[in-house]
């Protein structure tokens, strides 16, 4: 079942018109071209306006779509070899968080991300895309495994927060993310981070600290996701659209405010448009920027990147 947002409906009714027309043509052996190109036509510049008008709620819907790409997905299609690498070497291995050694335009890098599930059983076993503390030592414990054989580290943030149950914190869920902040910050190999859906909380920034901060054009990056907000600021969830907007999540607001380095673009419609068209942008923007970081003095990286994130939210008053 084709899933359409509000916003999106319009688009529905153009196709559900242009499917008539080829059945009566069909039908009746008329030839209804000039029709079907009309309404095209109409279709086509009815996605751009509507897409390139998205405020912030109707993004965070897109980057929720169930066909959305996952990390998994985007490393079967960018990688020429995948190797996932399991367990924390304390707990156990958390399956919120996936992570390996691939191969990607002949260079080898250590990818990790977040990962959803399809379906109930997925769902249930990924724990929607929120990792444990397990999770997150699992994830520094790749990233110091890249350091030690000198590979650039790849994160794909997609979460709509890291665990937040009594178990996660018993375990040490606070201790867990800060620990990866601050080891993220001086790991002496670059770092490339890309929001690639949804960006909540510590949850995202956990794996999110890196020389390069990119986000997808509908995904979203906040302290808090708008449902929650709305929840404590208006004592409802129906206020969910204004909180959206009052956050400044989305990309091109985090962009203005300097708080990521690049937004990259997808296909119109979303990400789950065409995933495969995705996935050979997102590998484009990757390898030019590995291009870049590889290149640089890794002291003057390391300084770079923590005075980056150290300057984020700092007022000046004269």
């Amino acid at each position: 079942m084709k899933i359409t947002f509000d916003f999106e409906k319009p688009l529905a009714e153009l196709q559900q018109q242009i499917e008539k027309v080829k059945q009566v043509e069909d039908k009746n052996k008329l030839d209804m071209s000039a029709t079907i190109l009309e309404l095209e036509g109409k279709l086509d510049a009815a996605k751009k306006d509507i897409y390139s008008n998205l405020i912030g709620w109707q993004k965070v819907q897109i980057s929720r779509h169930p066909e959305r790409p996952y990390t998994l997905q985007y490393l079967e299609l960018m990688c020429d070899d995948f190797i996932e690498l399991h367990g924390d070497r304390t707990v156990g291995d958390d399956k919120a968080i996936v992570g390996g050694f691939g191969t990607i335009g002949g260079q080898t890098a250590m990818f990790i991300g977040h990962q959803k599930g399809r379906n109930t059983k997925e769902r249930q076993m990924r724990n929607f895309g929120m990792a444990n503390p397990e999770g997150y030592r699992k994830a520094l414990r790749l990233m110091k495994l890249a350091e030690k054989f000198n590979k650039p580290v790849i994160t794909l943030i997609d979460t709509p927060g890291a665990f937040p149950g009594l178990e996660a914190e018993e375990r040490g869920q606070g201790e867990a993310i800060a620990r990866n902040l601050l080891e993220m910050s001086i790991l002496k190999v670059p770092i490339i981070c890309v929001v690639i859906g949804e960006g909540a909380s510590g949850g995202a920034l956990g794996i999110g600290i890196g020389d390069r901060v990119l986000m997808l054009d509908n995904s979203w990056y906040s302290v808090i996701s708008p449902e929650n907000c709305s929840t404590i600021l208006f004592k409802t969830w129906e206020q969910k659209e204004r909180a959206a907007e009052m956050l400044k999540l989305t990309s091109t607001e985090m962009l203005k405010n300097k708080l990521i380095d690049g937004v990259i673009k997808e296909p119109i419609g979303g990400a789950h448009q065409d995933p495969v068209a995705m996935a050979g942008i997102l590998k484009k923007q990757l390898l030019k920027d590995l291009k870049v970081l590889k290149d640089r003095n890794i002291d003057e990286l390391v300084t770079d990147r923590i005075n980056k994130f150290c300057n984020m939210g700092v007022v000046i008053e004269d």
